[in-house]
């Protein structure tokens, strides 16, 4: 039995949650002002800050002064900060965002004198698989948390194993990040109470200290609390008063047996609130939008640009990192606080936004300015399908695509534009008011390339790039009020565009590259069908895979779509039955089951008496598209979902409300898998919504794709706290069950459901409180019960998107981590601004990355005190053997470098680097 005992005055800081940021921020200054004046006042008191700095960040805005006193006691090693940003949910977000999240974290911490080397982590809800891996890269040998830990552990530490083998030490927070507190109740009997604790406890601590976390969420330890341990000290067991940190390098002995590898999702000593992961579906898409847009600008600004815009992209990281927060992305926030989450994710999705588009307009210039510049985010080569707007060919001619080489593709015109803009009749008076329209050139959002002045009529012929000599608004403005006063009566003002067209046109593209087209108008029709060569879509950057010399363009009738490579086809109820390349076919691809939920933000929960809607009262499919490049059915389905759950909220209301859910269904030529979205105005509150894909066979695993792995689950889930074990769970970008892939656009939530043989992707979870006092899965609440009417989501358009991949390997033999890049990052589009029509500029390649099942996580500029600005990059092997990974570009020197950049190893590399990954390893490397 342990015969001392360690605690840890601490808070738990949520940034916003039941309160928007800055009202908990006015509670946390009170809080941290208490624990500078009660650490000045006690040389003995120590206080860790929660593991993250942006609660010090917060702080230390409003109290600029005290700067230099949380330095001192940080230096001191009385106060433990860092080493994250924020507490994040680590399921929500991407790998990389982790990264970002500890290495600005520990750079925070650093300046003020250094971090707290432990991966604290107390309250998410659930850890990843490679967490061991990304701390330990990072030179951290300790973690410590609380939900998740499989009831295996019977201890209170253990060795947590990352899928590539690296492990830390665990502290396990059994009782969770609070359990000193009850000891502390009454002050003068704190001895006994702690008697009776490790006692009740003795079997999990063997002989080390007990560890007593003495702190809760959103308040200060009291300023007594020293003075009552050194008493209680005096009275029985020996107690110190210490950081975590402290605690683990100093006071614990035991080794530690117990080894759990891969994540963390048990429910046996937590619970781990799953339903996180559904609610406020529009969170969880702009998190993605923000994390994808601020990728592609890294990696442009570090391509193409001679700008160093990282003070911006710093900024558009922080923004992100403090949405990734484990009550902010999550969405288990009051409506004000999930509106402030949205926007800050908007603001950093903007900020990158900007430094992309300024660092494509650098080589736009030397295109002209009647063709496109394309690039290409990932580092191997690929053919894309882009839309822009082009000038419609001329009747008896079709639209191609021309390219720097000489090449030529054909183009499917797939909308075109009215000429007209406006055609109005007026006084001649009142000409001078059309003439205030127009912004030096501009009208109509157009420019003018000429007009026509005429007694009588004045018409104005638009261009998107004019054609024309020089416009003079103020010689406008004469010639108009002469003719005016020589015309008076009745003038027709004509407003016309030149013909335009939406145009779809495949383009090949370097490796982290460039290239630029335009589209000509030539004589005749389409080219040949399957007469234009293009790499293997999608392209998986690995040697063996095939290249087809040309593709098979896209068909379509009345309900079937194909490309030669997946077939589709609509069935009577509406769903979709999908055979892929290698014949394997999935049935009832699509089928929407719509139940009730009487839960809340944290846990999904149905009515007792649930009425699912599996069938739609009406169905339509309409044709939109043929091809050759793409061919679209648009699928529309008309449910009758019940209105809510009636005033028994076991019971769904008897009034239904008729809902229609559009489905796109779309194969372009090359893909091996079909593009599939939905939508929807969600009319009905208290209600789930699932997508199924059926499988052949009945499966008893499942794999899912995100944050630097690929993670394998089964059929249930570990219970034994108060939370009923749902075996519903996370993806980020691809799920996979048997022969079905199912490509994400962002973090998802799934399960597989009837013994296996169907895979459920949840579209919508609507409920009405942040938590609930009595909930059908779950014992106690997860917070008050505060209404969220905005989690709802009612009135607003729901949509999905997503990709369904059939074969019979399953995600590997699919290449699905290479098909799920490809299927979220598009090529990057922007028209030339080279004012002088010319040659297109020559493709031009960035870095490229071969090696079979690889995700390239970051591509960045970087720059140091010491050596010369470089360009680093992120790799993780997402595969279970090892592999060789080829890295090229124009560089001469290669620096292999931890996850907070510093440097381990450094090696010449004439143009190109060869890397020997581990299985499930992750490698950073700067190129210079």
């Amino acid at each position: 039995m342990s015969n001392s005992a360690v605690f840890v005055p601490h808070f738990h800081w949520d940034r916003e949650w039941y309160e928007p940021f800055q009202v908990f921020r006015h509670r946390l200054v009170t809080a941290l002002d208490t624990v500078l004046e009660t650490a000045e006042t006690n040389p003995d008191f120590r206080f860790t800050v929660d593991g993250q700095m942006a609660a010090v960040e917060d702080y230390l805005e409003m109290r600029p002064e005290n700067r230099d006193r949380v330095a001192a006691l940080v230096r001191e090693g009385r106060l433990a900060v860092g080493p994250w940003l924020i507490l994040l949910d680590e399921f929500l977000c991407s790998g990389e965002t982790i990264v970002r999240n500890l290495q600005m974290g520990w750079s925070a911490a650093a300046e003020l004198g250094g971090a707290m080397p432990v991966g604290y982590l107390p309250d998410m809800f659930g850890h990843v698989a490679q967490m061991p891996q990304i701390l330990a890269r990072a030179g951290i040998g300790h973690a410590a948390l609380w939900r998740g830990v499989p009831g295996s552990v019977d201890g209170h530490a253990f060795r947590w194993r990352a899928p590539d083998g690296s492990e830390v030490r665990t502290e396990f927070l059994f009782d969770g990040y609070d359990n000193g507190l009850d000891v502390l109740l009454v002050p003068d009997r704190i001895g006994r109470a702690l008697n009776d604790y490790a006692e009740m406890t003795a079997g999990r601590w063997g002989n080390d200290p007990v560890l007593a976390m003495a702190g809760t969420d959103h308040n200060a330890p009291d300023p007594h609390l020293a003075a009552w341990l050194r008493q209680a000290s005096g009275e029985g067991r020996p107690i110190t008063v210490a950081t975590l940190d402290e605690y683990l390098r100093e006071h614990v002995r035991d080794g530690v047996p117990a080894v759990v590898t891969g994540e963390l999702r048990s429910h046996v000593r937590g619970n781990i609130l799953p339903g996180v992961l559904s609610v406020r579906l529009g969170l969880k898409q702009r998190m993605a939008v923000a994390e994808r847009t601020l990728d592609h600008a890294e990696r442009m600004n570090a391509l193409w640009s001679r700008r160093d815009d990282s003070p911006f992209l710093t900024l558009a990281w922080h923004k992100v990192i403090e949405s990734s927060a484990h009550d902010s992305v999550v969405g288990s926030g009051t409506d004000e606080t999930c509106d402030q989450v949205a926007a800050r994710l908007a603001e950093a999705a903007q900020t990158a936004r900007a430094v992309r588009d300024a660092a494509l307009a650098e080589p736009a210039g030397l295109v002209p300015s009647d063709a496109h510049l394309v690039a290409n985010p990932l580092p191997f080569e690929r053919t894309a399908l882009v839309e822009v707007n082009v000038v419609a060919p001329p009747e008896g001619t079709s639209p191609v695509a021309t390219f720097a080489d000489g090449s030529e593709h054909p183009v499917q015109l797939i909308s075109e534009a009215p000429t007209v803009l406006s055609d109005e009749r007026m006084d001649a008076s009142q000409l001078e008011r059309v003439l205030r329209r127009i912004h030096r050139r501009e009208l109509f959002g157009r420019l003018i390339d000429h007009y026509d002045l005429n007694p009588g009529s004045l018409a104005f012929h638009l261009a998107e790039v004019p054609s024309g000599g020089p416009f003079d608004l103020m010689i406008l403005r004469q010639e108009v009020a002469a003719a005016a006063v020589a015309h008076p009566g009745e003038w027709r003002v004509l407003t016309m565009e030149e013909a335009r067209a939406t145009a779809l046109v495949p383009v090949k593209v370097p490796a982290s590259g460039l290239t630029s087209f335009r589209v000509e108008p030539r004589e005749g029709g389409y080219a040949a069908p399957g007469s234009f060569a293009t790499s293997p879509g999608p392209d998986t950057p690995t040697p063996d895979t095939p290249t087809p010399a040309a593709y098979t363009p896209a068909t379509a009738t009345g309900r079937t779509l194909s490309n030669g490579l997946v077939a589709v086809s609509v069935a009577a109820d509406g769903t979709l039955d999908i055979t892929g390349p290698d014949g394997t076919r999935l049935s009832g691809v699509g089928r929407l089951v719509d139940g009730g939920d009487r839960g809340d933000s944290y846990n999904y929960a149905p009515p007792a008496h649930d009425v699912l809607v599996r069938e739609p009262t009406q169905l339509t499919v309409d044709l939109l598209e043929d091809g050759p490049l793409r061919s679209r059915l648009r699928v529309t389905r008309v449910y009758a979902w019940p209105a809510a759950l009636s005033d028994d909220r076991d019971l769904r209301d008897e009034r239904t409300l008729p809902t229609p859910v559009e489905m796109l269904v779309e194969v372009r030529t090359g893909e091996p898998f079909v593009r599939i979205s939905t939508a929807f105005l969600n009319r009905s509150a208290d209600h789930r919504l699932r997508l199924h894909v059926p499988l052949p066979e009945p499966v008893t695993t499942s794999s899912s794709a995100g944050q630097f792995a690929v993670t394998e689950r089964g059929l249930t889930a570990e219970g034994g706290w108060g939370e009923h074990p749902l075996p519903t769970f996370p993806a980020s970008t691809f799920v996979s069950a048997g022969p079905a892939s199912v490509l994400l656009d962002h973090s998802s939530e799934y399960e597989l459901v009837d013994d296996g043989s169907e895979l459920a992707l949840t579209l919508l979870r609507a409920i009405g409180s942040i938590s609930v006092n009595i909930h059908p899965l779950r014992d106690e609440p997860a917070a008050s019960e505060i209404p969220a009417p905005g989690a709802q989501d009612l009135g607003m358009r729901i949509e999905n998107r997503f990709a369904v991949v059939p074969s019979a390997t399953g995600w590997r033999g699919a290449h699905a981590v290479a098909l799920a890049e490809e299927f979220r990052n598009d090529v990057l589009v922007t028209r030339g601004t080279a004012l002088a029509a010319g040659q297109l500029p020559p493709d031009a390649a960035g870095l490229r990355v071969d090696g079979q099942d690889v995700l390239v996580s970051s591509v960045r500029r970087v720059t140091d005190d010491v050596t010369a600005a470089g360009i680093e990059v992120r790799l993780a092997a997402m595969r279970d053997t090892a592999s060789t990974v080829r890295v090229t570009g124009a560089f001469s020197e290669a620096t292999t470098v931890d996850l907070l950049g510093r440097p381990i190893s450094r090696a010449q590399a004439a143009n190109e680097l060869e890397l020997a990954l581990g299985p499930w390893e992750i490698r950073t490397v700067v190129v210079r």
